[in-house]
């Protein structure tokens, strides 16, 4: 049975090898070589993966996505595709669902975006709803680093908090719309921004996400 991460990696791999090795993306310095190298090493180089989340690591993830930039594209993007190795915790469905639907959402989304002639897409409502509940329980970690107070609003008026604190920014939008504007994306989204004009400017500005 078909997975939501699933379908989201595949939809990665499709618009990555389409764009080619040099086209941009919303991640600041990374070309799609880089993109297509970050996302091969996370779940197949769990010695290096770690460097994600701990500072300590970051030199030795760095160095290896590198080393991965520097396959050729096509292996890249078969290795995406083929997904994790046979024994790795990736390999798990209940895994990959977990750990890969928001990561794929967002990387499918950072090279869509990087176009100039994008479009906001629209997602049926289940796979909505599903981003919707781990930003949900994500908000707070998602918006930790916004200067000023933050609540994220969907249209039918549910709402989930991701940093206490005033003046308060809402920021209305489809559940897709609102995790690429948490996980920092704030210029590529289609939402809307309630509150002072300062507040307003500042978490535009600001950077957002782990």
């Amino acid at each position: 049975m078909s997975t939501h991460a699933k379908r989201e990696r595949l939809l990665l791999a499709d618009l990555l090898e389409a764009a080619g090795p040099g086209a941009p993306t919303l991640c600041e310095g990374w070309l799609t070589r880089d993109l297509a190298a970050h996302v091969v090493v996370r779940e197949r180089r769990a010695d290096a993966a770690a460097g994600i989340v701990l500072g300590p690591l970051k030199g030795r993830m760095e160095r290896v996505r590198q080393e991965y930039a520097e396959k050729p594209y096509e292996e890249l993007i078969q290795l995406l595709r083929t997904g994790p190795p046979r024994f790795s915790p990736f390999g798990l469905k209940q895994v990959d669902e977990a750990a890969n639907t928001v990561e794929f959402y967002v990387h499918a989304e950072d090279v869509r975006r990087a176009q100039p002639d994008w479009s906001r897409r629209e997602l049926d409502p289940v796979f909505a709803d599903v981003l919707w509940a781990r930003m949900e329980r994500t908000a707070r970690m998602l918006g930790h680093r916004s200067p000023v107070g933050l609540v994220l609003r969907r249209p039918d008026g549910r709402t989930a908090v991701a940093r206490k604190g005033t003046p308060v920014v809402t920021v209305t939008g489809e559940p897709g719309e609102l995790l690429l504007f948490a996980f920092g994306r704030q210029s590529a989204t289609t939402v809307g921004l309630e509150g002072e004009e300062d507040a307003v400017e500042r978490l535009q500005l600001s950077q957002l996400g782990m």
